[in-house]
């Protein structure tokens, strides 16, 4: 072998050997560059697990929180109907006579006793009936001299059995005639007693004949009533209830006792707690359904009868963890709850993964793929919101 050969082949071996080094060097320092931009990205990533807000922020957006509660998802009769009482605690105030009124003692919204003044009334046929009623009595107490007289005569034998008869008749009529004047000045809530003393009242008062609230006020001072025309109504709405009408196909789901959850939409979507009280036996032909009757239990005092409300009966007894739709974030498939803590003067809403299930009344069934330690709060609204602040990555709060 030459040389020039063995030359070549030293050569040859050095160039191999050098460029294997900066292979490996350069593989080195690839993989540093990776493990320094994988370490970048999950401190990126760290930045953007959790939503900060401000407390201004936060009562702006009106966020709710609450802890998990259990809701019954399934087994449930969809009712709709409206807030009532019963006939006995509502009352239409009217007048026997035509009157004016004079005075007016509440508004509507008041809250008024059995027996309260509501307003005065007034008009000369009022004082009319009462001078004909004390009329009458002086003629009864003359009538019942004259029939005692009579008397006295036709048992001595001295007077006629004619003129005895006529006296007792009278008597009778002049009875008869107090009586009826009576009653009357009874219905006007006028004390006979004093108008026997010659008090004679220029006004009378009208009284609610329950307890309740002023609902409505049909008159005006000074106004011309009718007799038997509505002057108030008045509304105890102590024993205020749901009226709810259950269709033909699940009416043999229902039964007194059940439980109800109760939405009013009116009072920014209230949930109230009821059960069923009565099933009505008549079928409405027209809606093709049946009242049921709900007593709701710890009734706030907002209750108005007349109110909508939306009723779920349920008709199985089966609970699971649940939060309102709007609690509910979602990116791609990936689905989460937002947990919220308090944070000095703001609030961090760190998102937990959850698979959801059944979804009824806008609340939804969820399955957390993690523990939650008892009495966690979460965001129970504004979960996109949320999101969308966490995903910007900007700003992110690191502890």
């Amino acid at each position: 072998m030459t040389i020039k050969s063995i030359t070549s082949i030293f050569l040859l071996a050095f160039l191999t050997f050098s460029s294997l080094i900066s292979c490996k060097d350069s593989s080195e320092e690839s993989e540093i560059h990776s493990d320094e931009h994988t370490e970048e990205e999950e401190g990126g990533h760290a930045e953007m697990e959790e939503a900060m807000l401000s407390q201004q922020q936060f009562d702006a957006l009106g966020m709710k929180i609450d802890t998990l509660q259990e809701r019954n998802m399934a087994g449930f009769v969809e009712a709709n109907g409206q807030l009532e009482v019963p006939p006995q605690n509502e009352a239409s105030v009217t007048t026997v006579v035509g009157a004016n009124v004079i005075d007016i003692e509440i508004i509507e919204g008041d809250e008024v006793e059995k027996g309260q003044i509501l307003a005065y009334i007034s008009h000369p046929d009022i004082i009319q009936i009462q001078t004909d009623f004390l009329n009458a009595s002086n003629q009864l107490k003359f009538q019942e001299k004259e029939f005692n007289r009579q008397k006295k005569l036709y048992d001595a034998g001295v007077g006629s059995g004619e003129t005895f008869q006529r006296a007792e008749a009278e008597l009778q009529n002049a009875r008869g005639r107090v009586q009826g004047l009576k009653s009357q000045l009874q219905l006007l809530n006028l004390s006979s007693e004093n108008i026997q003393e010659g008090n004679i009242n220029q006004r009378i008062a009208i009284k609610s004949p329950i307890k309740g609230a002023v609902q409505e006020i049909n008159v005006k001072t000074g106004q011309f009533v009718e007799a038997q025309t509505t002057m108030f109504e008045i509304v105890n709405t102590e024993d205020v209830h749901a009226d709810l009408m259950v269709f033909e196909r699940d009416i043999s789901k229902i039964k007194v006792g059940q439980k109800v959850i109760l939405t009013v939409e009116s009072l920014g979507g209230m949930e109230l707690n009821a059960e069923i009280i009565s099933i009505s036996k008549s079928f409405d032909r027209e809606r093709k359904a049946v009242h049921v009757h709900a007593e709701i239990n710890n009734r706030p005092e907002n209750l108005i009868p007349g109110m909508y409300v939306r009723g779920r009966i349920l008709v199985e007894e089966s609970s699971t963890t649940a939060l309102p739709e709007d609690a509910i974030g979602r990116d791609g498939e990936n689905q989460f709850a937002f947990r919220a803590e308090r944070e000095g003067d703001a609030w961090s809403f760190q998102p937990v993964k959850i698979t959801t299930g059944t979804s009824s009344g806008g609340w939804v069934a969820v399955n957390f793929l993690s523990e939650v330690e008892p009495g966690t709060m979460f965001a129970y609204n504004n979960a996109y919101y949320l999101l969308a602040e966490m995903q910007k990555g900007e700003g992110g709060h690191s502890h």
